[in-house]
């Protein structure tokens, strides 16, 4: 399975790019992630644009999310929500209009911050355009907080608890990519553990 990541923030050492990453590293066995470059390479989103031939940056990202089985998103937080390069992708995986790039697409959102509420709002608002855009997207959240700090030498998160979220957001993106629910994986691995309900949200 080929899952591409998808990282809102373009700078240099991006903590939300060594978020994804770290997913990367606890992804099931069956499952690869792809950390696309295009978020940076768009054009802004213009439906004068919308000519054929698109703008060959705008092909080749739809076409990687045409190809692709899952989209994994990690959105930093400006201003208390996502960030324009983010938005603009999710802009140009809305077309064509009426047929979506991205509609259908399993998809999850994780975030990370050097601020207290780790992304928490980016995250909801990137997952409500998502599901907007006919998106099947996974309802959990990974909020890290003190991102600066909050991985180790070798890029994984230091908090086991968070750790530990992460691979069960990756896990449910998986199965539902699979068309798994996640009570048909645990009977298969044998786990008589009961479902909860999703994480709860982490307000500001």
């Amino acid at each position: 399975m080929h899952i591409l990541g998808l990282c809102g923030s373009l700078r240099t050492g991006s903590l939300n790019r060594r978020l994804l990453e770290a997913a990367h590293r606890v992804l099931p066995n069956e499952a690869s992630l792809e950390l696309s470059e295009h978020v940076a390479a768009l054009p802004l989103f213009d439906e004068d644009l919308e000519v054929e031939p698109l703008p060959e940056a705008v092909q080749r990202f739809q076409a990687a999310i045409r190809d692709t089985d899952a989209i994994l998103v990690a959105s930093p937080e400006y201003n208390g929500s996502l960030t324009g390069p983010l938005k603009n992708a999710l802009d140009w995986a809305s077309r064509p209009g009426g047929d979506a790039v991205l509609g259908g697409k399993p998809l999850a959102v994780v975030g990370a911050s050097p601020s207290r509420f780790g992304a928490a709002w980016a995250q909801a608002e990137t997952r409500r355009t998502a599901d907007r855009i006919g998106a099947r997207v996974v309802p959990l959240e990974l909020p890290v907080a003190g991102a600066a700090e909050a991985f180790t030498a070798s890029g994984d998160l230091r908090d086991p608890e968070l750790a530990d979220r992460l691979q069960r957001l990756v896990t449910a993106l998986v199965d539902l990519a699979r068309g798994r629910t996640e009570l048909e994986r645990l009977a298969m691995e044998g786990d008589a553990v009961e479902v909860g309900a999703a994480p709860p949200s982490v307000a500001a």
